[in-house]
């Protein structure tokens, strides 16, 4: 939304040649009560016939609150309710809860998503270490394929594909620090979920974000920041909630509600972000431009001479406020818990997993070298691990047991790809016909159903294998897994 001015006002950027009468306007009357804004009173200069207001010639398209006359207005002593209500006549405020955007990044349009943060990040179901990259490409199914590297350019760590085309911070929420924060090889960071998604043929890449972290990107890039020390933080104020109901009412993309330019609102990331600005955008939480109950596509610009009132009947409208899916980008690999009796070896930093391998000779067993970290079963029933010759699978009240690739390829089908080359031909361990383990109701508190040692050696059993006993484990039990770690154009 932001355009070029003209007008002089010394700034961190240096000073602009300006020519804006201060605006002069009767009092406004506007009564504020609790989260609504009422208009009543005597004629303003914003009760005008709808089709009579002419949007003002100038930088911008002139339509909605002027940056320029908020700033005026601000240091005349108008609070943002004020501003607001002269320039959305008509319009209520309202309250949203913590909600989640997706904002298309036009700068990174055709290109491979390649990302990295200083404290590590999630993607594909795996924790990814400090510096290491991933490296997204979109499928047609709404997936993507991922590869790994050892920081940006570094060799190639693993690779698989996922039904989840995006990348995760290793915290959830919002206002995450900022070695959190996804950072683009070669360029920005950015806060929240980065992800991919296909227009067509052609490759998008999408910031999954709170909307305040959001805003905290948008409000210095489209307002300066240093107008707070200038008495004018109301127009910040002001800024924040247009800026926010602007952003919640649009809806241009199958996989994202607005962009990151001046053809929607300029988001630049974090590198512009500002504490006086932030502050702006924390002192208006929630509050979004309301008509007839829906967010007002609330339109701004920088209208040189002040701007006029807007028409809001002729703004689009978004959703009402409990239509809002109340959300914001979490984890996607969950941390199982603990159990209250660690023993030496968990408290050492060992899984169960890892127990087992040790117990039954680690390299030197039957199952090989270790290949890759643990990994989740589906709905997180436990954890499994691949090595060369074989699969170890753990879960909280089983234990460990080994399996072969054909019993894994069951339980995770879409694993296949990360098999080690031994897999293609005979696997060198072995399950006797009908003793697949069987996924369970997640309420079961028997979760998996695995074979017994003696079962994977081809040996006879006597009496039931894993008896359904709170507390009783299966032979080669060790107690449960632990995983490792404006616009429009303007």
């Amino acid at each position: 939304m932001r355009a070029d001015t003209k007008f002089t006002r010394s700034t961190g950027r240096g000073t602009r040649r300006r020519a804006v009468p201060t605006i002069r306007t009767v009092s406004l009357p506007v009564l504020v009560s609790g989260t609504v804004l009422a208009m009543a009173g005597t004629i303003g200069l914003w009760q005008i016939l709808p089709g009579q207001i002419t949007p003002t010639a100038g930088a911008g398209h002139g339509r909605g609150m002027s940056q320029v006359g908020a700033f005026d207005n601000a240091r005349a002593g108008w609070t943002a309710e004020e501003i607001l209500g002269h320039y959305y006549p008509g319009a209520d405020l309202g309250q949203i809860g913590p909600t989640t955007i997706n904002v298309r990044l036009q700068a990174q349009d055709d290109a491979t998503l390649d990302t990295f943060a200083v404290a590590g990040a999630q993607v594909a179901g795996r924790m990814i270490g400090p510096g290491d990259a991933a490296h997204l490409t979109p499928l047609p199914d709404g997936g993507a394929n991922v590869v790994v590297t050892a920081g940006c350019d570094g060799e190639v760590l693993w690779q698989a594909a996922t039904d989840d085309p995006f990348v995760y911070p290793v915290g959830a929420g919002a206002g995450r620090p900022a070695e959190e924060h996804l950072t683009l090889c070669g360029g920005t960071g950015y806060r929240g979920a980065l992800g991919v998604a296909l227009e067509g043929e052609s490759f998008r890449t999408v910031n999954q974000v709170d909307v305040d972290d959001y805003l905290a990107g948008v409000l210095p890039a489209e307002m300066q920041a240093n107008w707070a020390d200038q008495g004018a933080f109301e127009a910040l104020r002001a800024q924040a909630i247009a800026a926010r109901s602007y952003a919640l009412a649009e809806s241009r993309y199958a996989y994202a509600q607005t962009c990151d330019t001046t053809d929607c609102q300029v988001y630049p990331g974090t590198v512009k972000e500002d504490s006086r600005s932030t502050e702006a955008v924390a002192a208006t939480t929630g509050t979004v431009l309301l008509r007839d109950g829906q967010i007002l596509r609330s339109e701004y610009s920088a209208a040189p001479d002040g701007g006029r009132p807007a028409d809001i009947q002729t703004f689009e409208v978004g959703p009402a406020p409990g239509d809002l899916v109340e959300s914001a980008p979490a984890p996607v690999v969950p941390v199982l818990p603990a159990q209250p009796d660690l023993t030496i070896e968990a408290l050492a930093g060992e899984s169960v997993i890892d127990t087992e391998y040790r117990r039954i000779g680690g390299a030197n067993s039957s199952v090989g070298e270790p290949i890759g970290p643990e990994m989740l079963l589906p709905q997180r029933a436990g954890t499994y691990r691949l090595y060369t010759n074989g699969v170890i699978v753990a879960t909280q009240t089983l234990g460990a047991q080994v399996v072969d690739f054909s019993t894994l390829l069951q339980l995770v089908p879409d694993v296949g790809d990360q098999l080690p080359a031994t897999a293609s031909g005979r696997p060198t361990l072995k399950m006797p016909q009908g003793t697949v383990p069987q996924i369970v109701s997640p309420g079961d508190p028997q979760g998996l159903q695995f074979p017994s040692d003696a079962e994977v050696r081809g040996e006879p059993v006597h009496g039931p294998v894993n008896p359904a006993v709170p507390g009783v484990h299966g032979e080669g039990s060790h107690g449960p897994a632990s995983v490792p770690g404006v616009h429009d154009g303007e």
